[in-house]
Formats: structure tokens, C-alpha cells, sequence
């Protein structure tokens, strides 16, 4: 016999999934409950046979069946935000997500390559507990998804695999997450930095977009008009070269410190240290957060510090965590508003557009905040900050 008009449909999927938390220990007894009421609902169970098997009256039943047709699965098993259930999820939780996402399946004793966002979601379901994350062990598929895209993480591209993991990922990133909650604090009300009476820190995001290409077009662009709607651009092209771009943003004025270069070595970094010495006031101390890139730790880096003896300081991302960086969103917004199809004559041509480009971000510049929830965060811990002195010889 057929279901009836009136079940719900659900996929494998789905349906993996709410067996999962009728199985689960740790979780509310009212979650167990609603997701039994879907599984017999989905096996054409009546409604009122449904408020027999768990306990519950009619009305309470169907509220549940309605929930689940207006928002799915999490809709109908979780309260919404402010009626019992917080919603928020940690960065360290999403962390340990992404970290797991990094890696390849067979890492894990599965026979995939790549992950898929169901079998990715399952196995932190049945992980989560024994890592000291409880309340993973029922995430959805869609939040899991979330958090990924937030990222701009696909484990299941090839192009997203990480070879190794660092050891030290929770506390660098507890470090990094503690200098964007002192930041915070820095600001009133009004967003407005208030300014400090102690030695001013100027404190910046840095990262390298390297392999940024010069292309020309080998004939001109049609521009729109009443019969095309889109410009028209010939399909082919020639490749000119291509150019490094180191940048910081100041997360304090927002503004967008540019050096383009032919490459990014040892040389380029120290020339763009330099910079920013030359930029802010003698005295001050320069904080900058960035990645650990070889050139960043390289002995003529070191060298150069050694002759500006606490004028920086620096704070390292963990491997695999760019995405704690805050100038990779602002990469991000710099290809999708500038780069992306852009076509020019030169590489010298291409160095001045990008220059123009931090020219004209910085006639109004946006100070970038990091957008995730920094409450867990204690705002009296000390930063742990790296001046690299000089390695001493053997």
C-alpha cells in the first residue's frame, strides 16, 4: 500500500539522520521526541497513533509536522534562538569542522577521495562527542554546509585538500580570535576608535595574492547597446605575465596598504616592512597578523628586524587557516570588484590599476571587523605576539 496523501516525504539522507538522534544520548528528550514523530509521519503513521507512541497530544504533533513543512528538519526538531535552544555556534566548533573538512576521507578509514556534505556531516555526528564537541553530534547537513561556505571551503573538489595538520591550530587560533576581541574594544559605541593614552599599537592584517595575471584582448570590446545587453569580448587572448601583490589593512582605520611586485620573496616582504616602518610614527609598535609563509621567518627577514628591535610584532594563523585572516575577505572583495575579467595593454598597466584601485578604496575606507561570535573570548588575556629576533649559530 501506497503512503498517504497526507505523510511527509524523506529522503535517505533525512531519514539516516533523525534515526541518529532518536539513538543519541546526549541530547534534549524534546528532540528525541520530534524526531520520532517525522520517522512515523514518513511511514504514513496517523497523527493521532503518532500522539499514543510518544506521549504527547494532538495539537503538539501536528505543530511539529507544521514546523517541518514551513522550515524542514531543524525547523521542526529545534526551538528557534531566544526559546530554549542557542543557536550560536563557536568559532572553535566551526574550527573543528573546517579541520576536518581539510582533510581526505581515507584519513578517517573511508574509502572516498573527497568528501560529500552527508557523509562529511555524519562523520562529525558520530565524532563529535569523544573530541569534546556534544553538541555537534546532531549538527544538520545545511549547517554544516553553512559554516563551509562561510569559509569558502568545498571538500568535495580536490582543489580544497590539505596535506598536513598543526598541531598548536586551537591555541593560535584562540590567539588570533584574542586580538580581534581586544580590537572590539577599542571601539565605542558608534564605531569610532577611541583613542589609547598607552603606546599605540597599530595592529594589521597581511597576506600575499600572488599569480595575478596581465591579459590582454586581441581585439576591442563591443560595449552594450539597444541590441546586446552585455559587453561582447572576443574569445581570445594573450597572457602578458603575471604580478604578486602583498597588502595589510589597518584594522583600525580600515585603510588598504598595497606594495606590486614581480614576486614575493624575502625581498619583497622586507621591502614591504619597510613601508609601514616608514608609515607610522617612531615609537608606536606595528602588530601584524598573517600566515607562516617561509619568507615571513626567513633569516634576511630576521636580519631585518634585528635593526627595528620592537617595532613589530607578530601573530601567526595556524597551517590551514587563512581564513582567520581578515585581508582574505578583503582579497576577495578586491576579485570580485576589480579583478575579475579585467584585461590590460601592460604588466606596468596592470600595477597601476591595482594601485588605483587602493587609492580609491582608501577615499572611504571600511574598517573590517571579524563577523563571527568573539563572547567566549576573555578580553584580559595576554596576546602571545613573535619578534623573531635573529636565530643565534650553531
Amino acid at each position: 500500500m501506497g503512503k498517504r496523501a497526507s505523510s511527509i516525504e524523506l529522503s535517505k539522507e533525512e531519514r539516516e539522520y533523525l534515526e541518529l538522534q532518536t539513538r543519541a544520548r546526549t541530547i534534549p528528550a524534546q528532540t528525541v521526541t520530534r524526531a520520532r514523530i517525522l520517522l512515523l509521519r514518513a511511514d504514513a503513521v496517523s497523527i493521532d497513533a503518532i500522539a499514543d507512541k510518544v506521549g504527547l497530544n494532538r495539537c503538539s504533533v501536528m505543530l511539529c509536522l507544521k514546523k517541518f513543512k514551513e522550515g524542514g528538519i531543524e525547523n521542526a526538531l529545534f526551538d528557534a534562538p531566544g526559546r530554549g535552544r542557542n543557536a550560536e555556534i563557536t568559532d572553535k566548533e566551526k574550527a573543528w569542522i573546517i579541520n576536518i573538512a581539510c582533510q581526505k576521507p581515507i584519513d578517517f578509514g573511508y574509502a572516498t577521495e573527497t568528501w560529500t556534505y552527508a557523509k562529511l556531516t555524519s562523520h562529525i555526528n558520530k565524532t563529535a562527542e569523544a573530541a569534546g564537541y556534544t553538541r555537534l553530534s546532531t549538527i544538520h547537513k545545511s549547517t554544516v554546509n553553512t559554516i563551509l561556505a562561510e569559509a569558502d571551503i568545498k571538500p568535495h573538489k580536490i582543489t580544497y585538500y590539505c596535506e598536513n595538520r598543526d598541531p598548536y591550530f586551537d591555541s593560535k587560533m584562540h590567539n588570533v580570535l584574542l586580538v580581534y576581541k581586544q580590537l572590539e574594544m577599542q571601539f565605542d559605541e558608534s564605531g569610532k576608535l577611541i583613542v589609547s593614552e598607552d603606546t599605540p599599537v597599530h595592529v594589521l592584517s597581511y597576506d600575499k595574492k600572488p599569480g595575478i595575471q596581465a591579459i590582454a584582448t586581441t581585439s576591442d570590446d563591443l560595449m552594450p547597446d539597444e541590441k546586446h545587453s552585455t559587453i561582447s569580448r572576443d574569445y581570445e587572448y594573450k597572457r602578458l605575465g603575471a604580478l604578486s601583490l602583498l597588502a595589510a589593512i589597518d584594522l583600525q582605520t580600515g585603510e588598504a596598504i598595497p606594495l606590486v611586485r614581480e614576486k614575493h620573496s624575502s625581498k619583497e616582504y622586507i621591502e614591504f616592512l619597510k613601508l609601514l616602518d616608514d608609515k607610522y610614527p617612531k615609537g608606536d609598535k606595528i602588530r601584524i597578523v598573517l600566515d607562516n609563509l617561509k619568507v615571513h621567518t626567513s633569516e634576511a627577514t630576521r636580519k631585518y628586524l634585528a635593526t627595528v628591535l620592537g617595532r613589530f610584532e607578530f601573530v601567526f594563523t595556524p597551517k590551514h587557516g587563512s581564513w582567520l585572516n581578515m585581508v582574505e575577505g578583503f582579497f576577495s572583495k578586491m576579485t570580485r570588484q576589480m579583478l575579475r575579467g579585467i584585461r590590460v595593454k601592460s604588466k606596468d598597466q596592470l600595477t597601476d590599476r591595482i594601485y588605483k584601485y587602493f587609492a580609491e578604496i582608501n577615499e572611504e575606507p571600511i574598517v573590517f571587523h571579524w563577523k563571527y561570535n568573539l563572547d567566549d573570548i576573555d578580553v584580559s588575556e595576554e596576546i602571545i605576539v613573535d619578534t623573531l629576533p635573529v636565530k643565534k649559530s650553531s
